[in-house]
């Protein structure tokens, strides 16, 4: 690598004062993102009232639909990959890797989603506060009739988690588990049963 060449540095190759700044900056974030990853309740709760924000602001300026309706549909493709499966089962053969149990009797495997609750959270949370910054500028506040987005938002919403639960329903799976098994006993046959 040639002087220069890498992120942050001057022509000198010396750390540039923006690089640095940058850099420390991207820590800083990245620590509080750490710090507040077992607290996702208080999460969820910051993500709601910073949406109830946008949405009160969004009402207030009686404006920005198109950037609101933009918002749902980035939502809505956030929340179908976090209920979707990892790998799908749609796509494997019966012989190749890691699938979910079909059968009652098959071995419990913990589903594993294609987007993690935390990336979730944080994307979501990016995208509300890209559409609040958004709200500022007029060139975003393209005139549209909103009733029209507000159906056309419920027609597409309806139609992919119908398909989602059929895919749910169709392979067996459910986006929640709680944990593996825990087995109480025996039943009045001698066989062992699950709680």
């Amino acid at each position: 690598m040639s002087e220069g060449d890498s992120v942050g540095e001057s022509i000198h190759g010396k750390p540039s004062v923006v690089g640095a700044f940058f850099t420390r900056i991207g820590q800083i974030y990245q620590s509080w993102l750490d710090k507040s990853t077992p607290f996702y309740a208080v999460r969820w709760a910051a993500t709601l009232l910073l949406t109830a924000v946008y949405m009160i602001r969004v009402y207030i300026l009686q404006g920005w639909y198109i950037v609101t309706y933009a918002l749902g549909i980035y939502h809505l493709n956030l929340f179908i990959a976090f209920l979707s499966p990892k790998v799908d089962p749609s796509l494997l053969d019966e012989d190749e890797g890691p699938s979910l149990p079909t059968k009652q009797n098959e071995e419990f495997r913990p589903f594993i989603r294609r987007l993690p609750e935390f990336k979730f959270w944080h994307s979501a949370t990016k995208g509300i506060v890209i559409a609040m910054i958004c709200t500022f500028f007029d060139a975003f506040n393209v005139p549209v009739f909103w009733p029209i987005l507000v159906m056309y938002f419920i027609m597409l919403f309806c139609i992919t988690m119908k398909r989602q639960i059929k895919h749910m329903v169709k392979y067996r799976y459910l986006p929640f588990t709680h944990g593996k098994r825990t087995y109480k006993g025996k039943d009045e046959t001698g066989k062992t049963f699950a709680s």
